[in-house]
């Protein structure tokens, strides 16, 4: 069967055939795809076509353009990409990568919104993750993180300590890549844990950001629950 598209528009045909080998593992992060040139011979295209098609890609976030070298599958340890997932900056604009502190790790029944927005059934378990992520040396952002405890359940306790960037955890360790995330942003009084561990005062305003992360195939991976203080830092997001 010819690899090439039967339908239009091309260059969008031509990425959803190479985003399938990048899903499927043929081609994993930090992988050089061939050359343009051996591309469109392979998919019967002008160059012209499969460059866009690799324009949107690069667009999305899937592989990176190097200048003399070719096109890369993105990597979680890129700072191109992980700034594509935090969104929080300091006063002056600037952005800044947090280093985390785990409180806990546990192994536990989903709780129904949390089954429903990882897609799993209502007696599944999840691996709850819960940690403080600090900036220079300040309590800043005080989360929970979900993850369907069948694919992710080793998380529980290993590895020990966990790396800062979990999404690099994710794509290395269990072959999960994050595509994209949906957030739901809103104002909210800190619980007590939450003052505690944000050292503010008990119902202080703090941002809850909700977010569920999904895979190429728009698949739930991991659902967060960050509460920010925003004495120092804020949301920042490019409409």
């Amino acid at each position: 069967m010819s690899l090439r598209p039967v339908s239009q528009p091309l260059h969008q045909q031509l990425r959803d055939l190479m985003l399938a080998r990048i899903e499927s593992g043929e081609w994993s992060p930090g992988t050089f795809l061939p050359s343009e040139t051996r591309l469109a011979e392979e998919y019967g295209v002008a160059v012209g076509t499969l460059r866009k098609a690799l324009l949107d890609m690069a667009a999305e976030g899937l592989v990176q353009r190097r200048q003399g070298k070719g096109t890369v599958v993105s990597s979680h340890d890129s700072d191109a990409v992980l700034f594509r997932f935090f969104n929080l900056r300091r006063a002056d604009g600037t952005t800044f990568q947090p280093e985390s502190r785990v409180l806990g790790r546990t192994c536990r029944l989903a709780q129904p919104e949390e089954a429903q927005a990882l897609g799993l059934n209502t007696n599944a378990e999840v691996v709850c993750i819960t940690r403080v992520r600090d900036g220079e040396g300040e309590p800043l952002i005080y989360e929970h993180i979900l993850l369907d405890a069948e694919r992710f359940g080793r998380l529980v306790s290993a590895p020990d300590p966990l790396p800062n960037t979990l999404y690099q955890l994710y794509q290395t360790e269990f072959g999960a890549s994050v595509f994209r995330a949906l957030e739901q942003v809103t104002a909210v009084a800190a619980d007590p844990d939450c003052a505690k561990e944000l050292g503010c005062a008990p119902r202080a305003p703090v941002l809850r950001v909700r977010r569920v992360a999904v895979d190429y195939n728009d698949r739930p991976l991991e659902l967060r629950i960050s509460y920010i203080n925003t004495s120092a830092i804020h949301y920042h997001a490019e409409i």
